[in-house]
């Protein structure tokens, strides 16, 4: 399963073991994968029991598991070079329990590019399908060979139709939103749509799981399996299907922020000043926020309201400014100016508590409160 959902979170953490580069796109494995490489070597080792002996058969048959995962590697690499193709960055590629996702870092500006972007994973596999059918027609392979060539085959051929799918967080999600979003000429409508759409998905995945399960059960087999499997990708599509659906919401509010707005007074203290007085001087001011300075009144520090709170009240008298504070590195000061776009971008670059803000020409207009900043954005 792929997911070449944009993400323009804050900084990104390593999501597993880095394993390469390819075209300079970090790629990743997830400590997941190697669960999933385990029970598939298990389930697949029985197949490969007709054809070889143990402990051969268990090689080969996590031979299949790595080379199952090859193919969603060369589908997510799809993805991330037709976005680099399009002018977009892309922050890695993720390899996991449920099959791998592309971390693209800004929405495609054009319907037709998050079309050609999302169409570029399916279509891969679904080429090495035929490629392997043409394969297992035409040339003459051992037994080995051709379980492998068999098994990827089809393993392709399901991977391609099932992302193409038309719900988010699939492939075929996204061509729906293009679709809608081309349509209606709105990106926020193709993803509502296709994010309902992939709701109906995830319960029509569960549906068909719990059916299939049924069906084992009462001839033996794995029934508990098939279910527990579809309910695991059911739950992925359809938190992944919500999630879409609640950004884009989300989304709405970003042309409403304004750092002026939000901002908060800023008191100016020295660092020496014990924390019990420094608050005093707030509250007269009416401020809100605290602001190293040294003696010529230049701002060198904010004082984190957080670590403010921390600091028992008995304590505070004892407490000076400066050992709460931090101090005012590149990023952290930013112009009260800022707004929208602009200023959810200004605070992914440094992750930080509190922002100073300044006037055009140096003055301290205020502090902003990432805290005050995420209540707005998401209305509450």
């Amino acid at each position: 399963m792929a997911d070449s959902t944009p993400d323009p979170g804050r900084e990104h953490r390593r999501p597993g073991l880095l394993v390469g580069r390819p075209f300079g796109i970090p790629v990743y494995v997830s400590p997941s994968w190697f669960l999933v490489a385990f029970l598939i070597t298990v389930l697949f080792e029985y197949q490969v029991r007709d054809v070889a002996s143990a402990p051969f058969s268990h090689l080969i048959a996590f031979a299949y598991a790595v080379l199952l995962y090859a193919s969603v590697f060369v589908h997510e690499l799809s993805h991330a070079v037709t976005a680099r193709a399009m002018g977009l960055p892309v922050r890695a590629v993720t390899l996991h329990i449920l099959g791998g996702d592309t971390a693209i870092e800004r929405e495609s500006p054009t319907p037709g590019r998050d079309f050609l972007i999302a169409f570029a994973g399916p279509v891969v596999n679904l080429v090495l399908a035929a490629i392997g059918l043409l394969v297992h027609l035409l040339v003459p392979l051992p037994p080995v060979a051709r379980l492998l060539v068999d098994a990827l085959t089809i393993a392709n051929l399901l991977v391609g139709l099932f992302n193409l799918l038309p719900g988010l967080p699939l492939d075929g999600g996204r061509l729906v939103r293009a679709a809608v979003w081309k349509i209606t000429g709105r990106a926020r409508d193709g993803t509502i749509v296709a994010g309902w759409v992939g709701r109906g998905v995830a319960l029509l995945t569960l549906a068909g799981g719990a059916l299939l399960a049924s069906q084992r059960t009462t001839g033996g087999g794995y029934g508990w399996l098939a279910l527990l499997w579809s309910a695991l990708i059911a739950s992925f599509i359809w938190v992944g299907a919500s999630s879409a659906i609640q950004n884009e919401r989300l989304r709405e509010r970003i042309p409403l922020l304004n750092a002026r707005r939000l901002a908060r007074r800023a008191t100016l203290v020295p660092g020496d000043t014990p924390l019990a007085e420094a608050i005093r001087r707030a509250q007269a001011d009416g401020s809100g926020a605290l602001v190293i300075a040294d003696h010529d009144g230049t701002p060198t520090a904010l004082v984190s309201e957080q670590a403010v709170h921390a600091v028992p009240e008995q304590r505070r008298p004892w407490t000076l400014t400066s050992e709460i504070s931090r101090s005012l590195t590149p990023g952290l000061t930013l112009d009260a100016d800022l707004a929208g776009e602009d200023l959810l971008q200004a605070v992914q670059q440094v992750q930080a508590t509190e922002y100073l803000l300044v006037e055009p020409d140096g003055r301290i207009y205020g502090v902003l409160s990432l805290g005050d900043l995420d209540r707005e954005f998401s209305g509450a």
